[in-house]
């Protein structure tokens, strides 16, 4: 009896270790599967996020490689402007501008009541164009700017058309 009863014992160890083994094993495919199907829509949610913003950006001067070309001078023998530089003074020049007690003069708005008309966001959008927008707390708008800037990088702005939407 005892040596049947031992012989159960080992079958029934036998058993658990087949079932564990498999259950472990399908577990560890299922996992990877897992894993691997989240990869693949992460990868795809980074690609479309990626090519979101590529169309988003095509209109920017740091895209625009024939923009960029137009501050290359050095063959007239004038001077280089770098567009890495050229950007972040531009858009400071004109956000500065915002302390102006009348509000910025270049949203093309008055100031109306109390608030005042500032720039708060702005986007270069190749050699001559900027479009920023602006409010004054109440009221919103947009703006498009010609910018020019001359030999001794001296920045220039100028209201082209601006937009002032309803509340």
């Amino acid at each position: 009896m005892k040596k049947s009863l031992m012989l159960y014992l080992f079958l029934l160890a036998i058993l658990m270790n087949i079932f564990t083994y498999m259950f472990y094993s399908r577990e560890v495919k299922f996992e990877k599967e897992r894993y691997d199907k989240t990869t693949k829509k992460l990868r795809d949610s980074i690609n479309l996020v990626s090519t979101k913003l590529a169309e988003s950006n095509y209109f920017s001067l740091e895209n625009n490689e024939n923009a960029q070309n137009y501050f290359d001078n050095s063959a007239s023998g004038g001077k280089v402007i770098l567009y890495e530089k050229l950007i972040p003074a531009v858009t400071e020049k004109l956000l500065d501008l915002n302390a102006n007690p009348n509000g910025n003069p270049y949203t093309g708005q008055d100031k109306i009541g109390p608030n005042k008309f500032i720039i708060n966001k702005v986007k270069i959008l190749n050699h001559r164009w900027i479009i920023a927008d602006y409010s004054n707390g109440e009221l919103w708008g947009e703006v498009l700017l010609k910018y020019f800037v001359d030999d001794k990088e001296n920045i220039s702005f100028e209201v082209n058309q601006t937009w002032l939407y309803q509340k």
